[in-house]
């Protein structure tokens, strides 16, 4: 299993350098286009609380938060707003468009899936890219990624092919991408009650004693209502964890 994600990890890293040196025009305050890719990016970006405090001599942190599958990417504000709260800039990822192919649902997902979050760690590396020159006050080098569901699967590929630039990981009840076993990159991924990991995707008890990684299951939560439009007590339960997560 390992050898087919280092093998699966090293075609999308090499793919991914073809991919990059690609122009920026900006459409509109929400939207970037990545000419190379002739691809509209739509991104919703939160200031920190505390912008007047981030300098290029003390960058503030950011955090890119990956919606799930079929959910708006504005549908997770209750994450940017304690992210802001928390001194982060906050962009928000709009990853699937309307001419995009359908998410497969033919197993392995672990292959039939890559088209997918390859696709959205090129766009990942490429807001990270022009972003950074953009927004010279705030930190890309050592990036939080937050992601629900398929978001939360592109978000530990990215971690897996981009170690050294990401710090700390959070996901809601990704499913089929494995979390990285990195002694550098702490993650908490919050899961649901209703449905199963695939195999190898969390850790094991061996490997929770090496790694810094923390897995919260939440009794009666559902995978699908991990967002915005979820339950009033999930939604207050999952801030609760991720603002414990980060001032750990």
């Amino acid at each position: 299993m390992h050898k087919i994600i280092k093998k699966l990890l090293t075609l999308s890293a090499f793919s991914l350098s073809a991919s990059l040196m690609s122009p920026l025009s900006v459409a509109d305050d929400n939207v970037i286009v990545d000419q190379s890719r002739n691809r509209t990016i739509p991104i919703n970006i939160t200031l920190p609380n505390n912008s007047n405090q981030c300098s290029e001599q003390a960058k503030c942190p950011v955090v890119f938060v990956n919606a799930g599958y079929g959910i708006s990417y504005n549908n997770y504000s209750f994450a940017s707003k304690l992210f802001n709260a928390q001194g982060y800039l906050s962009i928000a990822v709009a990853h699937e468009l309307n001419t995009d192919p359908k998410l497969s649902r033919k197993q392995p997902y672990l292959t039939t899936r890559m088209e997918n979050w390859h696709r959205g760690v090129v766009t990942l590396k490429f807001l990270v890219n022009q972003l950074s020159a953009q927004y010279p006050e705030y930190d890309f080098s050592q990036l939080t990624l937050f992601g629900h569901s398929n978001g939360g699967d592109i978000s530990a590929l990215y971690a897996a092919i981009y170690p050294n630039e990401v710090s700390q990981m959070i996901t809601l009840d990704h499913r089929r991408m494995l979390i990285p076993r990195n002694k550098n990159i702490r993650v908490l991924t919050l899961r649901g009650s209703d449905y199963p990991a695939d195999a190898n995707v969390l850790l094991n008890e061996t490997e929770l004693k090496k790694f810094p990684v923390s897995q919260v299951m939440i009794e009666k939560s559902r995978h699908n209502d991990m967002y915005d439009g979820g339950p009033a007590w999930l939604v207050d339960r999952m801030r609760k964890e991720v603002v414990a997560f980060l001032d750990n």
